[in-house]
């Protein structure tokens, strides 16, 4: 039997096991429960689902001492972050709560009986319903916020999915220590065994995907990861949808006035976006386009200063210690692009990495200078008028987001990059660094093809919505109505024959 072990970033050496890998049958077992605890969580509806979300919330925060010595020794990230991490991920519990007690989730509607230019209409109810258990593959850059515990997870069980969890490799240890923290509080709050499940190794992954019982899947990470678990998917007898968070550059577009209101600020920004958290997050600024010229200089000058005194914590595993080597390598290798500056070289050993920055002319970008680097570089692409900025950017794919620093004279410029930006990117940031998602109502976390591969965010209120399809309900007798659609009160805002009515107003 294969053991699950992870390994310390800090050292390169490999820590002690905690769990088996998981066989096929353990899979189908654990998946089985997950169908059978399925009626419990609709049964004990929207309160009772926001009432297990913030126990879970709780007990995390009761273990957050366990959790984030666990979460360091196996990911490197570092006691300071992980703290603000693993608070993040009890909001986002008790976010989805809120979710829930609001109800406008469910985009209920009711159309009545009645007489139609088209004729006699019968009574239609239509909301949203769990569409039953889900696979949750956990991140490797967050090992609280969008592993075990993230927001897959918070959105799942809010919506009444149960979850079957894939503890990430590069932190099974927290992995399982999350997981048993939320299975006991569950447990505690009278929920079955089955509402959450975890399995370990690759092998289990892609059995997950393929059974029968799985109605979706959420995931975070690589391409190449996310082409093989949809490969898998594709093979099953019933089609279902994989959300993925796959691949992003997220451009920074910085104008001529913005670089010469304010260059040297926007160059010290950049490089705290680009080293933060070793430069391994989603939303880090892979490329940066810069104006030619003097006034350009500068904001690179300071980029390249703060960098060179920078250091960064180490990677968080052997795989992305390596990738950044040979893409980094790369880069330096391609005979149009320059290094523009280095931060701190460390000799602690490890999956520690210098930070790096490059350069190279608008002119001379094509499609496959720049990839994705999971690490604290990026590039810097020199250009000159508008046609030349709009000819580069075509060259860079779609993203996550897309960030336009202007100035205070480019409302038409401001105005242009915004349409691109609509057509490339699920977010759009103004004047500020892309680093950071806040868990709110309006917020996107997804974008265009190879970003995700689907049309909804992971981020945010509306991620519920992966997990969701519609109903309706026609002539239906009152007794198997659920309650939000049955007559009287109405208790969640619902269009009402074509009128958006909201309880209590």
């Amino acid at each position: 039997m294969t053991t699950i072990a992870g390994t310390n970033p800090y050292t390169g050496a490999r820590l002690d096991p905690v769990a088996e890998e998981s066989t096929p049958a353990d899979v189908d077992r654990i998946v089985e429960n997950a169908g059978k605890a399925f009626p419990y969580l609709e049964n004990i509806g929207r309160t009772g689902r926001a009432g297990l979300l913030q126990v879970i919330a709780d007990s995390l925060d009761l273990n957050a001492e366990e959790l984030i010595r666990a979460a360091d020794e196996e990911t490197g990230i570092g006691p300071a972050r992980l703290t603000g991490e693993l608070k993040r991920a009890s909001y986002q519990m008790r976010f989805f709560a809120e979710v829930l007690l609001e109800g406008s989730y469910l985009e209920a509607a009711i159309d009545t009986a009645g007489e139609t230019p088209m004729g006699p209409r019968p009574d239609l109810r239509r909301m949203l319903q769990p569409i039953g258990p889900v696979a949750v593959f956990g991140s490797s850059n967050f090992p609280f916020a969008f592993s075990v515990i993230g927001g897959d997870t918070a959105s799942a069980l809010a919506t009444g999915c149960p979850v079957v969890l894939k503890a990430h490799s590069s932190h099974p240890k927290t992995s399982k220590i999350s997981y048993d923290i939320m299975s006991a509080a569950a447990t505690n709050y009278g929920a079955p065994e089955g509402i959450l499940g975890i399995v370990f190794g690759q092998k289990a992954g892609t059995a997950l995907v393929s059974h029968p019982l799985i109605q979706a899947v959420g995931f975070t990470g690589s391409l190449g990861g996310g082409a093989a678990l949809m490969e898998a998917i594709r093979r099953r007898a019933q089609p279902i949808p994989f959300y993925g968070e796959l691949s992003s550059l997220n451009p920074l577009v910085v104008t001529a006035n913005a670089v010469s209101e304010r260059g040297a600020d926007i160059g010290a920004g950049l490089a705290v976006s680009i080293t933060t958290s070793a430069g391994q997050l989603c939303t880090k600024p892979g490329v940066v386009f810069v104006p030619r010229g003097s006034e350009g200089d500068i904001l690179v000058a300071k980029l390249a200063d703060d960098l060179s005194s920078s250091s960064v914590s180490p990677l968080l595993n052997r795989r992305i210690f390596e990738s950044y080597a040979a893409i980094t390598g790369a880069l330096a290798d391609q005979e149009d692009v320059e290094l523009v500056a280095t931060g701190k070289a460390s000799e602690e050993g490890g999956f520690r990495v210098t930070p790096a920055v490059y350069s190279i002319d608008a002119s001379r970008l094509r499609p496959e200078t720049v990839e994705e680097c999971f690490g604290p570089s990026a590039i810097i692409v020199r250009y000159g008028e508008m046609p030349e900025l709009e000819q580069a950017l075509s060259m860079i794919e779609n993203s996550l987001t897309l960030t336009i620093h202007s100035g205070e004279r480019d409302d038409d410029l401001a105005h242009r990059l915004t349409e691109l930006g609509r057509a490339r990117a699920g977010r759009i940031i103004y004047n500020g660094y892309p680093t950071g998602v806040s868990v709110s109502w309006a917020q996107t976390h997804g974008g265009p093809w190879p970003s995700t591969n689907s049309l909804h965010t992971s981020v945010g209120a509306t991620a519920v919505r992966r997990f969701l399809r519609p109903v309706t309900y026609q002539d239906a007798p009152a007794t198997v109505l659920p309650d939000e659609l049955k007559d009287g009160d109405l208790t969640v805002p619902t269009r009402v024959n074509g009128r958006l009515t909201i309880p209590g107003v």
